[in-house]
């Protein structure tokens, strides 16, 4: 049976430590740092927390329709079961080394630094902006993600993402099994130094994008405004529309409507290597 805590305002340093089995509502964490750490099924409510390290070590947090202003950087790390409905997240390096995440309606509009090192993360309705999101975190599965940021899914895991719009520079660099479906992707030099990545159904924009990737797949996906794509890659593209140019890609096949240019300057790669086919079906 849970603790009803009602509109209340809590101030001072580790205000509830420790505490376990509390339903809070219509309250607000004013200042101090670190109110909630070491907690154990807490459930939050319209509910407003002001200050640095909110939730620290904890288990089973459920956020409902909260807001985390921007002091309250740092929000929740080192801790597992979380669930986050309806909430507003305005500071930065929310979510670092913690697990079992459930996001749904949640806008993050200062995502800088956030979901670090993390694992098992369901998002769902999303929205993110800001830097290197979801930094060597694995086991993603994402649906309606708006990203505006760069640097995201850097070193990412076991990865699935759709219905998702991504403007995101160097996004899923040293990335490993990563799906992409029915999303928008921009953003330059897609997908370095990757292996085991799979777009469908995708528009993607990128100059110098996909380069030294390992097992690159892309299914009925367009490429607007991509050049230099695929160089010292293995790839097997299935490309609607044109390509603006392709360079020294390492092995597979890429078979496009259309491409503008063809370059193999790298006398170590073998032209043979990849089968590139044109439709010319524009």
């Amino acid at each position: 049976m849970s603790e009803e805590i009602d509109q209340k305002v809590f101030e001072g340093e580790r205000a509830l430590f420790k505490q376990e089995d509390l339903d809070i509502r219509n309250s607000v964490f004013q200042n101090g740092e670190s109110p909630l750490k070491e907690c154990r099924n807490i459930s939050l409510e319209n509910t407003l927390f002001r200050w640095k390290y909110p939730m620290w070590y904890g288990e089973y947090f459920t956020l409902k329709r909260c807001t985390l202003f921007e002091n309250a950087r740092a929000g929740i790390w080192y801790s597992k079961y979380i669930a986050m409905y309806d909430t507003d997240v305005q500071s930065p390096k929310n979510f670092r080394r913690s697990k079992r995440i459930v996001l749904e309606n949640v806008t993050f509009s200062n995502a800088e630094e956030t979901l670090w090192h993390c694992t098992d993360v369901r998002m769902k309705n999303v929205s993110a902006r800001g830097n290197y999101f979801a930094m060597n975190s694995s086991e993603l599965d994402i649906d309606g993600l708006r990203l505006d940021g760069n640097y995201s899914f850097d070193g990412a895991r076991d990865l699935v993402i759709r219905n998702s719009r991504l403007l995101s520079k160097d996004a899923f660099w040293n990335a490993e099994n990563v799906e992409v479906r029915d999303s928008y992707v921009l953003g330059e030099y897609l997908g370095w130094n990757s292996k085991n990545v799979t777009l469908i159904n995708c528009v993607i924009e990128s100059n110098q994008g996909m380069c030294y990737m390992d097992n690159l797949r892309l299914e009925n996906c367009r490429l607007i405004s991509t050049d230099l794509a695929f160089e010292y890659s293995t790839v097997n593209a299935d490309i609607r529309g044109c390509v603006d140019s392709i360079k020294n890609p390492v092995s597979g096949r890429i078979e496009a409507d259309d491409i503008g240019q063809i370059i193999f300057d790298d006398p170590e790669i073998s032209r043979e290597s990849t089968d590139i086919a044109v439709r010319r079906g524009i």
